[in-house]
């Protein structure tokens, strides 16, 4: 019986029905087990990680590894690789990952370069002598939408065997599964929408390469970056519901998406689901659905390069932005996404947001009622935007 993505979510990584049998993976609370049987130790496997690799293999259509942290799994990939290897980054990617990237570079453990996703010559010609390509679709947090086929193509047309790496994160596999597109490694951040309650630290790696999900495995042994039992189980509790709640975020992104857009308080609105936006096209062919990030722009618009950090206009964009942040009532302002709450924050305030404009501030879009939701912006934008 072929079965849609809704139906795996809550059907899949269940146990066996037979009579007296619990509906729900059960909580193994044990670092130790009898010997010769699956599990010899704690760090190996759980019963609850399995289900969830179970399921989210299957959704992005390869073998699921489950780690302590999105972190975790970001440096378990790029751990695979040899000494000296050169990665090549896109340069609007989630920041936690161009950090550890630019660690071990300055260690001189790795090469790295950032380079434009969506200048193809540019990272063609990056990729002369990588071993390893690292991109995300739609961007963290200028939700660029990448053509994920080309840089595919381009990472595979040349002498040497590039491995390409894709976050899924903002997507999700429900709205885009990278793998089909001829991506060798997924990686998501399960804290987010795979959770989607503000309460668990987790991350996923997925690959339809055999021989690097076995290396991935060893990884997380080394390492000992696993997910204790009561993580993983609501971790697996949140799974099962995706996807009616980016069902509904979604639906209230676009709404408040397009309200800010005809706003002119707002200098700028990111959101692939708007047809004014550069990557609504290729996200309406790449994706199934828009997702539920919205960034959008207060203040002076700042064309970066152009405008001096520190300058009156710098600083009017910041100000705004942050009082904006501070006014919201309904919406929570701090950092993180995919909760079924919504959170909102000026990502420049960060390290590592170099990329971001000072007045850019990332909507992460929750369940709530729409209409609160745009009141409390309203209102936060009032008191906020053009005040001295």
């Amino acid at each position: 019986m072929r079965l849609e993505n809704a139906s795996k979510l809550v059907s899949l990584g269940r146990p066996s029905p037979v009579p007296g049998a619990p509906v729900n993976s059960p909580i193994v609370l044990s670092s130790t087990y009898h010997a010769n049987g699956e599990i010899a130790y704690g760090r190996e496997s759980n019963p609850a990680w399995e289900s969830i690799e179970e399921i989210v293999g299957d959704l992005e259509g390869g073998l699921a590894t489950l780690f302590a942290s999105g972190m975790a799994a970001i440096a378990a990939v790029i751990e695979t690789l040899d000494a000296g290897a050169k990665v090549v980054v896109i340069e609007d990617s989630y920041n936690g990952t161009r950090h550890f990237l630019d660690d071990l570079s300055s260690r001189g453990r790795i090469v790295v370069q950032n380079v434009n996703g969506l200048d193809l010559p540019s990272v063609e010609s990056a990729l002369d002598g990588a071993s390893m390509l690292w991109i995300e679709s739609p961007t963290n947090p200028l939700v660029s939408v990448l053509d994920i086929g080309k840089l595919v193509e381009l990472a595979k047309s040349g002498s040497g065997e590039v491995l390409v790496v894709a976050d899924n994160t903002f997507a999700t596999p429900l709205l885009q599964q990278p793998l089909s597109f001829g991506v060798d490694v997924v990686v998501h951040s399960a804290t987010k929408y795979l959770s989607g309650h503000s309460d668990v630290i987790g991350g996923i790696v997925v690959t339809a390469d055999e021989p690097l999900h076995r290396r991935i495995v060893e990884r997380r042994m080394l390492h000992g970056a696993v997910m204790g039992p009561l993580e993983a189980f609501l971790l697996l509790r949140g799974l099962r519901t995706l996807d009616v709640r980016l069902e509904r975020s979604q639906e209230n992104a676009g709404f408040l998406a397009s309200k800010l857009a005809e706003d002119a308080r707002v200098a700028r609105v990111r959101y692939p689901g708007l047809a004014s936006d550069p990557g609504h096209k290729l996200a309406s062919e790449q994706m199934s659905g828009f997702g539920a990030i919205v960034s959008f722009e207060v203040g002076p618009l700042i064309a970066l390069g152009e405008v001096r950090e520190g300058s009156s206009e710098w600083v009017a964009a910041e100000t705004e932005a942050d009082r904006v942040c501070e006014a919201v009532r309904l919406c929570t302002f701090g950092t993180s996404l995919g909760g079924v709450e919504t959170l909102l924050e000026r990502r420049r305030r960060w390290a590592w947001e170099q990329m971001t404009p000072p007045g850019l501030i990332r909507l992460s879009v929750g369940i709530e009622d729409a209409h609160d939701l745009w009141s409390d912006l309203d209102a936060a934008l009032g008191q906020s935007v053009g005040k001295k």
